[in-house]
């Protein structure tokens, strides 16, 4: 069976990538693995205290994710049949989907386009635009 990883946020174009990988999902033709990332920056000059706190707050934030933005996609996708598992992790987002799909043995990933422009698309790149260059498997960028 095929395995899809599909980048969800929560934003709407996390939807329309849940969208497109479900039609490819239907009638068990795919296994979805719904990925979450935070993105976190491990800061080494941090005291053991202040590392201390903002793992508290790194566990905090997984629960909030898992509850308020997955949760109730894995719910609505199950009901309707579709085989899907959750990921959620913290890091670069573009660099910890690449992860996931390895990890999973996944075939493809998809993502939806945001349609960042001008000086934020520069300065940041965006993470379709990073997947198109690393991505180790095929990647549908659904706009």
């Amino acid at each position: 069976m095929e395995k899809i990883v599909v980048a969800y946020d929560g934003s709407e174009a996390g939807q329309r990538a849940v969208a497109h990988a479900v039609a490819h999902a239907e009638g068990g033709a795919a296994q979805l693995i719904l990925a979450h990332v935070l993105e976190w920056s491990p800061y080494s000059f941090l005291s053991a205290e202040e590392l201390a706190e903002r793992h508290k707050r790194r566990e905090q934030e997984l629960s909030r994710a898992r509850d308020a933005v997955v949760a109730p996609v894995l719910r609505d996708l199950k009901a309707r049949g579709i085989e899907v598992e959750a990921e959620i992790r913290y890091g670069h987002v573009a660099e910890t989907l690449v992860d996931i799909a390895k990890d999973t043995g996944a075939d493809s990933i998809v993502v939806g386009r945001t349609g960042a422009t001008g000086i934020t698309a520069r300065l940041f790149g965006s993470v379709a635009g990073t997947l198109a260059q690393i991505a180790p498997v095929p990647l549908t960028i659904v706009p």
